[in-house]
């Protein structure tokens, strides 16, 4: 008899060689109905899987994140034999399944799949889906799956080539086998609606050198509402892509000549990001922290030191070389190391501590050219980067305290819906990580407490951590339901030890500070992009570029149009004059394209009454008001959208 502990800690008895079906059909039939994956002592098996020892067992549904990547990975499964189907000869790569969907990497030889072969690839997927058949995993010897492969499929001998043997198995389903590591639904026959959404090239192992496979990417659900449903959301996505918005409010461009990944702001863009920063300097006055400048390059040794280079040393722009011998310089790709210099350029008592320094820094790391999206993935960013360092003491309260900060940064914008996420090293993956052992612990536990004691919804992802230390990461979800990480909190021991970091205590003798990195916005660039599909280009009042466009219907009201908009500038609020010779209709119009919040409408009655016309964006008539009713009205607005901070 082995003994089964389900995820309410909840312990049952069964034979050995039990499945996770058979437990999801001995919990409840209707249950089991719905289970499609399953993890038993932390690694992924087969529904069908036989269990022979005692251990914790977690069934997922749909609606589950693993139930969906089963489903996706075992879409995969069939987009591949569709593949091999309709074009004989394919030599097939990997397909895993991804946030949304799944894709597989295919050389089609001389053939070539485009929009218009979706379709078909579609109802071969769907016919194929119907069959029902069962996902069956086996194990091969390295022989074997040798065998199988070589001389119709290099890419698979090559992955062959790195496993060792007793660690390679198949999956097979209808007439189809595949190399996989496991983790399917029960049958095809779950898979009941099924979209290509694109193609694109993708080098093998992702390097350029290589030859180019095609991608394509598709998605799967249990029901064909569910794939409508997501199909909406996709044409609201394209609506609402930053990209679009962005070039149509005027706010950033790129340039081929400046370079890919590199994005130029425009005076709206520019005032925008000015807006923010003044804000969150602001919350950040108050919260004692205090503003520091630092170059946009920095030695090699100073990434050396910090162990950024051994890590991103690839990834990052190769060293600038200068004419003195051996001297080498890097475009920053961090901030972090010289805000540990700035604290080391005096030295500071127990009583000095904690010293929060702030800068919105840029930084640069060297994309992928394919990796580059709009300004959710550039090669330049602005980071509103902030380091404290405190003593061990003082960590709990400092931490409580950014969780503070980065919840009043969401309040004010509109991000009501998140999840903390605590993100820890991976215990099996040492080498990913420096420092040592009772100080990630003490990180660890640190922001655990934080996390519970803060009342946080909160989940744990083990493997998430940054290499020098645990972080809390703030995944948003924006009004399209998608989920963004934005805000992080980390603790770090390691670099206060690789940048020999001290400060006199209470005895006398010297100690090592704690170290937060924090940046509520994460990078202006991605959070301004964030921001912009959340809100549709509709931003809170108190950040919009412009908060009212003052219409004239006639040029006879221009002067009074003129009297109308210097008030409103001397109230501090932004506005326009449209006094062009256009119908007031099409005034409306393009003030409704700019996403202005609030269209100012004057004539022959509001001159003479000394009023304004006031109609709000979306199209809601507020009537005649007096001008400073109507600026309390964009006051009150400003005032509760902007929360209080402390």
């Amino acid at each position: 008899m082995i003994t089964i502990t389900l995820p309410d800690n909840s312990k049952r008895i069964y034979n050995d060689g039990i499945t996770p079906m058979d437990v999801a059909k001995d919990i409840s039939e209707g249950f089991a109905r719905n289970v499609i994956s399953a993890k038993f002592n932390d690694v992924t098996v087969e529904t069908s899987t036989t269990l022979h020892q005692n251990g914790n067992l977690t069934l997922y549904t749909w609606k589950d994140k693993e139930g969906k990547k089963a489903f996706w990975h075992s879409s995969a499964h069939v987009l591949a034999q569709a593949l091999e189907e309709l074009y004989p000869g394919v030599k097939l790569w990997v397909g895993p399944a991804i946030e949304n969907g799944f894709y597989y990497d295919v050389d089609l030889g001389e053939g070539v799949i485009s929009e218009k072969d979706f379709k078909s690839i579609e109802n071969k997927m769907i016919e194929i889906a119907r069959g029902k058949h069962d996902f069956n995993m086996r194990n091969v010897s390295k022989a074997d799956a040798m065998s199988f492969y070589r001389g119709k499929n290099e890419y698979k001998v090559d992955l062959i080539d790195k496993l060792e043997d007793g660690t390679i198995s198949f999956c097979d389903h209808s007439t189809f086998t595949d190399l996989c590591r496991g983790g399917h639904i029960p049958n095809t026959g779950i898979i009941k609606a099924v979209k290509i959404l694109s193609v694109a090239g993708a080098y093998y192992k992702g390097d350029e050198n290589n030859k180019q496979l095609t991608r394509v990417y598709g998605i799967s659900f249990p029901k064909q509402k569910e794939l409508t449903e997501y199909l909406h959301l996709l044409e609201e996505a394209k609506k609402r892509d930053h990209r679009k918005l962005g070039k149509e409010l005027e706010l950033f461009t790129f340039s081929q000549k400046v370079g890919q990944g590199l994005p130029l702001w425009l005076p709206k863009g520019a005032a925008l990001r000015e807006r923010l920063e003044n804000f969150l300097k602001a919350a950040q006055k108050k919260a004692g922290y205090e503003m520091v400048v630092t170059p946009h390059i920095g030695s090699k040794e100073l990434y050396v030191t910090s162990g950024h280079y051994a890590k991103y040393g690839e990834d990052s722009f190769q060293p600038i070389t200068t004419p003195a011998e051996g001297e080498e310089f890097l475009l920053k790709p961090m901030n972090c190391p010289h805000h540990c210099e700035i604290y080391n350029s005096k030295p500071f008592s127990y009583k000095e501590l904690p010293k929060r320094f702030a800068e919105f820094g840029t930084v640069y790391r060297y994309e992928q050219s394919g990796e580059l999206h709009g300004l959710t993935r550039v090669r330049g960013f602005t980071q509103d980067d902030a380091h404290i360092f405190c003593t061990p003491d003082q960590l709990d309260t400092e931490f409580k305290e950014v969780i503070d900060l980065v919840l009043y940064v969401f309040g004010s914008l509109g991000f009501e819906d998140f999840t903390a996420q605590v993100s820890l090293r991976d215990p099996k993956k040492p080498e990913k990580y420096i420092g040592d052992e009772v100080n990630w612990q003490k990180a660890e536990d640190a922001i655990l407490n934080a996390a519970k004691d803060k009342g946080l919804n909160y989940v744990v992802e083990t493997g998430e951590a940054a290499f020098y230390g645990p972080k809390l990461d703030f995944m948003v979800k924006d009004a399209l339901g998608r989920q963004w990480q934005l805000g992080t909190i980390q603790v770090d021991y390691t670099l206060p030890e690789r940048f020999d970091l001290t400060y006199k205590g209470s005895d006398n003798e010297m100690h090592r500070p704690v170290m937060i990195h924090r940046a509520p916005f994460g990078s202006m660039e991605r959070f301004i992009a964030i921001l912009l599909e959340h809100t549709a280009g509709n931003f809170p009042l108190w950040l919009m570029p412009d908060q009212a466009m003052v219409i004239s219907v006639s040029e006879k009201y221009e002067k009074y149009a003129q009297k109308v908009l210097n008030l409103l500038e001397n109230a501090e609020i932004r506005a326009l004059a449209d006094n062009r010779n256009e119908t007031v209709g099409k005034k409306i119009r393009e003030a409704e394209l700019a996403k202005i919040p609030y269209m100012v409408i004057v004539g022959e009655q509001e001159e003479k009454n000394q009023t304004i016309n006031v109609r709000k964006h979306g199209g809601e008539d507020l009537g005649v008001l007096s001008i400073s009713n109507f600026e309390n009205l964009i006051n009150k607005e400003v005032k509760e959208s902007l929360k209080t901070f402390k």
